[in-house]
């Protein structure tokens, strides 16, 4: 069972955005692998820390965490699950963070390689109200960087391969040393003959040229939790543009945007249909065929109805995200005044509005007025 991410850290539910990273950074600096070398312990403290600050410093993370816990963050890595955050993820952020070890701890250690991963893609994913209701499972085409089959993705052409970059010796970086009155400097930058890649390709495959990838497309399925609207995103963990010879992917973020509907308004997980009805149907009752998103019912309307009536279908409504239940649907009453009567529709009306002024007339006059 995962720890509460407040306690990873050592701050309260209240800790400010800078009480936070402090906290992460203090964590970071005493597990760090690179301080800890073949510590598993420390490792496994490192990875946690990093993934309760990926939650807390992100305030749509945290505010998901803080309603639903743990559960909040699931549901097909929506808005950022973790249920496989690992030690390349937690580098990352710690990277991302902070700019790397040097940086965070100070000069004396070789610094990561550039980074070879792929770039994240972001699409977005239009949904019907009664798709979003039950969730819906969705087979996308994605247009992406894929891995070239003419070279495996090495960007050596077939039979070569890769040979060590013979300005940095394979480090990926390239060292500067100066001397001032105030001592020795060293001045770490990353190497341009081979980006920090640390080797090189001596013959480039003639299909990607030396990229190993290419421009191609592939199938995504995306599954959707019920209860999704506008602005919500899928994290889909490598569907994203695959690295640079060899290089990871990077990740898809899926957008949900949700589709007007015709009969329905929604409010947040409860949905609100206006149901026209005429004026007898209110005064003698009826029962009336209303649509729902799952099909139609039928809905008794009392004898004496008033106007204002608001009728309640329980469940009916939007599955509650990453909760049991479901909202209702709400039938709000909307009486329809005719514009043209035919000639007995006319006489009906007149005898009607007859009968009407005299049971008024008959009510005030059995009316009792104390002084």
């Amino acid at each position: 069972m995962k720890r509460d991410y407040y306690e990873i850290l050592g701050v309260s539910r209240t800790a400010t955005a800078e009480e936070i990273k402090k906290a992460y950074r203090k964590l970071a600096m005493q597990y760090h692998p690179d301080r800890n070398p073949g510590d598993k312990e420390a490792e496994e403290k490192f990875k946690e820390a990093a993934e309760a600050y990926e939650v807390l410093n992100n305030e749509e993370k945290r505010h998901l965490y803080d309603q639903y816990g743990h559960d909040g963050l699931r549901g097909g890595g929506f808005s950022g699950g973790f249920t496989d955050f690992d030690l390349s993820d937690a580098l990352r952020t710690f990277m991302q963070g902070f700019g790397g070890f040097e940086d965070f701890f100070g000069m004396g250690r070789g610094r990561e390689r550039t980074s070879k991963r792929g770039s994240d893609l972001q699409i977005h994913l239009r949904l019907s109200l009664e798709e979003i209701a039950t969730g819906v499972e969705k087979k996308i085409k994605v247009k992406k960087y894929i891995v070239c089959d003419a070279c495996k993705g090495t960007g050596a052409r077939g039979g070569t391969g890769v040979k060590t970059c013979p300005v940095c010796h394979g480090t990926g970086e390239v060292r500067q040393v100066s001397r001032s009155i105030f001592g020795q400097f060293v001045n770490v930058t990353t190497c341009p003959n081979c980006q920090g890649e640390g080797t090189i390709v001596e013959d480039p495959c003639p299909v990607c040229h030396g990229e190993g990838r290419v421009r191609g497309e592939e199938i995504v399925t995306v599954k959707i939790p019920a209860g999704v609207s506008t602005g919500n995103y899928l994290t889909l963990r490598g569907e994203g543009n695959v690295g640079r010879r060899g290089g990871p992917a990077g990740d898809l973020f899926v957008i949900i945007e949700e589709k007007e509907h015709e009969l329905f308004e929604r409010h947040g997980d409860d949905i609100l249909y206006e149901l026209k009805i005429g004026f007898s149907q209110l005064v003698l009752g009826d029962e009336i065929e209303v649509p729902t998103l799952t099909g139609k019912v039928m809905l008794k309307i009392p004898k004496g109805t008033q106007a204002s009536r608001v009728f309640r279908l329980k469940g009916k409504g939007i599955r509650h995200l990453n909760h049991y239940g479901a909202g209702d649907e709400l039938i709000r009453l909307k009486v329809e005044t005719p514009t043209e009567l035919t000639k007995e529709e006319k006489e009906l009306f007149k005898k009607l509005s007859e009968l009407e002024r005299k049971r008024l007339r008959q009510g005030k006059k059995s009316k009792k007025f104390v002084f």
